[in-house]
């Protein structure tokens, strides 16, 4: 079985076929042989097991000789001895909260620190030569360029701009406006807190009832939201219904939203239909554009890798972007274009130093943003493209098929090693076992108690994943830097986690 095969398979959606040593090391790294992305990993900086327990700066960086600025493990003699289990990098599997740091980062911000101590102002219009990054005033324009194919859009209808709520907000201002009749906004019953405090918001702002216009799709007894339950939601509030916002892959769950038929059912029935993929962009193949989606969002501090807090994206179609003239006063055109909130940095570029009152979109989404962005945000997202323009979306999707599929194999062995003794099963995996119904996670669902135990053993042998109280670990093997030996490594340190 190699591993070409193996990316067939679930991408037609069949179950793989492991073959019967595929829990060994050895089958492991013979997947990694095989892994036409394993130099990616070489792009990224890993915490140590040894970093893990810093506490305070001391000018190092995991895996980087200090003598001589090389990356690489740290080595006892400087000539290849046999490095120290503290020198080694942690399983990293929590890509989903916050991805490892490209080792990109650091020449991208200090080309922008450089940039503005020797031209300071200057840097919004000066393209520098050898530096990575473009004048300032461009930056965010570029960095649109380059995630065209992490999202599916044309480069005019994707904007760079603030962080994921805030952005969520600006759509909403354009895309839900409520009135007697369709007031209502169907969402998942419990979405990342940050989205329904928001949506819950707006509803409010416009004077609706949250309780009357905020209708919820509740999961069933596996913690999923059918396809189906979705579209019969619909069906029964259609009327009512102004704007539908889900996640293109539910954060607890782990479970990926059927996009293109969802929003096809809802703009059928005359609804508006906008996405979050926090957890979707860089995770999945996404084809915002030719699945005709309003709006959708995303941050790029998960699987884009851009740093904590980072500068966020979203989308509009096309047609939401256009931007036309008509005759105004005597002598003079006024702009036409979708109602929406306004700022100096959503101002066409061509008249924005005009500093008219008279406000111009640039057509697109790039019309849509309010404030000057951070050029050292900007700077950080493009370290962060610049490893992704090396590959595609297609091949990350096929490596982390198989990735998250090797895991759940695993998963499902340690269960089979437990059952029969009629007590309840050690874990249960909540993510769809349908690969194409998932991205990078896997959701397990611990037994009563034992988390924090669990969480503790797996931070000790630094194999790091995200928790969420009160019962669920979530493993995210994220294809960029994960190999399949450390899919193999990490369940062996989870199966002493769970005393097996």
């Amino acid at each position: 079985m190699d591993l070409a095969a193996l990316v067939d398979q679930l991408r037609s959606g069949s179950a793989p076929k492991f073959p019967a040593d595929a829990n060994t090391l050895a089958f492991a790294r013979k997947l990694d042989s095989q892994d036409q992305l394993k130099h990616l990993r070489d792009e990224f900086i890993l915490p140590t097991k040894g970093s893990l327990k810093k506490r305070a700066l001391d000018g190092s960086i995991p895996g980087q000789d200090m003598r001589d600025g090389t990356n690489g493990v740290r080595t006892t003699n400087g000539v290849g001895g046999r490095p120290g289990d503290a020198d080694e990098p942690c399983l990293y599997f929590v890509g989903n909260s916050l991805g490892a740091q490209p080792k990109a980062m650091r020449d991208h911000l200090n080309a922008q620190l450089e940039t503005w101590a020797s031209i300071g102002v200057n840097g919004h219009f000066t393209d520098m030569g050898n530096s990575p990054l473009t004048q300032w005033q461009d930056m965010a324009e570029d960095c649109a360029k380059k995630s065209c194919d992490l999202v599916g859009a044309s480069p005019h209808e994707i904007v760079i701009m603030n962080t994921l709520t805030i952005n969520l907000h600006v759509m909403m201002a354009s895309f839900y406006r409520p009135d007697p009749r369709r007031h209502k906004i169907i969402l998942e019953w419990k979405p990342f807190p940050s989205d329904h405090y928001a949506i819950e918001s707006q509803v409010l702002w416009h004077g609706q009832d949250p309780e009357r216009s905020m209708v919820k799709i509740e999961p069933d007894e596996n913690c999923l939201i059918p396809t189906d339950k979705i579209l019969r939601t619909i069906d029964q509030h259609a009327d009512e219904t102004a704007l539908l916002l889900l996640p293109g892959i539910q954060y607890y769950s782990g479970q990926l939203f059927d996009i293109p038929r969802i929003t096809a059912y809802a703009k059928a029935r005359g609804i508006l239909v906008g996405w979050d993929l926090a957890h979707a962009a860089g995770n999945v193949e996404l084809r915002l554009h030719d699945w005709d989606v309003d709006f959708a969002c995303w941050c790029t501090y998960k699987y884009i890798n851009a740093g904590p807090g980072s500068i966020a994206g979203a989308y509009v179609h096309e047609k939401h972007g256009k931007v036309e003239w008509t005759a105004g006063g005597p002598g003079r055109d006024r702009p036409s274009y979708r109602p929406r909130l306004a700022g100096w940095y959503g101002g066409d570029k061509r008249v924005r130093f005009n500093m008219d009152t008279t406000f111009v979109p640039t057509p697109g989404a790039a019309g849509y943003q309010l404030s000057n962005p951070s050029a050292i945000d900007l700077a950080a997202l493009s370290a962060a493209l610049s490893v992704f323009n090396k590959t595609s979306m297609r091949d990350l999707r096929s490596k982390a098929l198989v990735l998250t599929a090797y895991a759940e194999l695993l998963l499902d062995q340690m269960l089979q090693e437990t059952g029969g003794d009629g007590a309840a099963p050690i874990f249960t995996i909540l993510t769809p076992r349908d690969p194409l119904q998932r991205g990078t996670q896997l959701s397990v669902l611990l037994r009563e108690g034992l988390l924090d135990k669990v969480s503790r053993a797996l931070e000790e042998n630094g194999a790091i994943c995200d928790k969420r109280k009160p019962n669920v670990i979530r493993l995210a093997p994220v294809p960029l830097y994960t190999r399949f030996e450390d899919v193999w490594a990490y369940m062996q340190v989870l199966r002493g986690a769970l005393g097996l």
